[in-house]
């Protein structure tokens, strides 16, 4: 780990390089809240490769739309393809807005999807849900 010196900011950065790992196949995690989409692209063994979401670039109510959440899955299928990752199965959680752009990201940014498959968790009739909100 390196110690730099930023002469503008008075702080120390800490720094470490990041290990080019060749991963040709992987895992894509998209989780899909109401407020937020989460992506993590892992190796087939569950390490993480790469990750991002929505909350990075957009703020507010923005992050829940599906336009953002397109534009952080190309964000992240770039970062993946630079370790080498070509194909992905995609697992998609939640009841979110962006989970169709997502996939549709995805796939236009090169990679290509070998299985889809929805493991939102459903609850038999666990925990009470919330109010009905009155606006």
């Amino acid at each position: 780990m390196t110690l730099t010196t930023d002469k503008k900011r008075r702080t120390v950065l800490r720094g470490r390089r990041r290990e080019r790992k060749n991963v040709p196949e992987g895992i894509a995690h998209i989780q899909a809240t109401f407020n937020n989409t989460i992506i993590t692209i892992t190796d087939l063994n569950g390490n993480t490769v790469a990750w991002a979401n929505a909350g990075m670039t957009f703020t507010g109510s923005r992050k829940s739309t599906p336009f953002a959440a397109q534009q952080t899955a190309e964000a992240c299928a770039r970062r993946a393809m630079d370790h080498g990752v070509k194909r992905v199965e995609v697992r998609v959680k939640g009841p979110g807005s962006g989970r169709e752009s997502s996939i549709r990201a995805l796939a236009a940014a090169g990679l290509e999807i070998t299985l889809m498959k929805d493991v939102t968790p459903i609850p038999h009739n666990g925990c009470r849900p919330p109010k009905r909100r009155r606006v």
